[in-house]
């Protein structure tokens, strides 16, 4: 039997989060152990877990993988979340890269210091709002971002509305095609019960988590 795979990394969101968001997507169950103190990481460090000394870490299929990107993409592949063929996965790729560009802003923000905040919601704002939504807006007529089937795109995609939603509400109310295409991809049973409470979903960043990752990461 398959084993489950393993996830490596501090009890939130981070980067871990999107990798969280594509195994739900596609129904596989998966374990987490999570990183507390400096400890527990230098441990993964110390045992060679960790090519490039850092997490997110995944353990599935007997390897070890680390780069966030890298495990989205194996797990795409693994679980056909990248298409039917080479033009449909480019695409696919080519529209997750720059969703991921905004949701790495929203991802950092909660790290930076109250003036450098202030400064992040004016230029997060203005991207999502005239460069990123408007291409959503255009493609978001049909069901899915890309051909007949869910997608890599789909799950970064309705993660990064929804998380934008929680820091800036009134972007995506604005953008018409993408609160249809949030509601159609929320109900997906698999998307839908991760969005329940009791879910291993993460909840937005607070001080703690925020405290956590310095104490482990920042050193490195």
């Amino acid at each position: 039997m398959e084993s489950r795979p393993k996830l490596h990394y501090p009890s939130g969101r981070g980067r871990m989060e999107s990798i969280r968001w594509t195994l739900v997507a596609t129904g596989v169950e998966f374990d987490e152990e999570f990183l507390e103190t400096r400890d527990q990481l230098q441990n993964l460090q110390d045992g060679n877990h960790l090519l490039f000394q850092q997490v997110p870490m995944v353990e599935i299929d007997g390897m070890k993988l680390v780069q966030a990107r890298t495990v989205l993409h194996y797990i795409a592949e693994k679980f056909h979340l990248f298409g039917n063929d080479l033009k449909e996965k480019t695409l696919i790729d080519m529209y997750v890269e720059g969703t991921l560009d905004l949701l790495e802003m929203i991802i950092m923000h909660p790290f930076l210091k109250p003036d450098n905040k202030k400064k992040s919601i004016v230029s997060m704002t203005q991207k999502a709002v005239f460069r990123y939504f408007p291409v959503f807006e255009k493609i978001l007529r049909q069901t899915f971002f890309i051909g007949s089937q869910l997608s890599l795109e789909d799950v970064i995609l309705i993660q990064t509305i929804l998380a934008l939603e929680e820091l800036l509400p009134n972007i995506p109310a604005s953008f018409t095609h993408c609160q249809g295409y949030s509601v159609k991809i929320s109900n997906i049973p698999t998307i839908k019960k991760f969005l329940v409470p009791s879910s291993k979903k993460k909840p937005p960043p607070d001080d703690v988590y925020v405290k956590t990752v310095y104490t482990l990461l920042a050193p490195l």
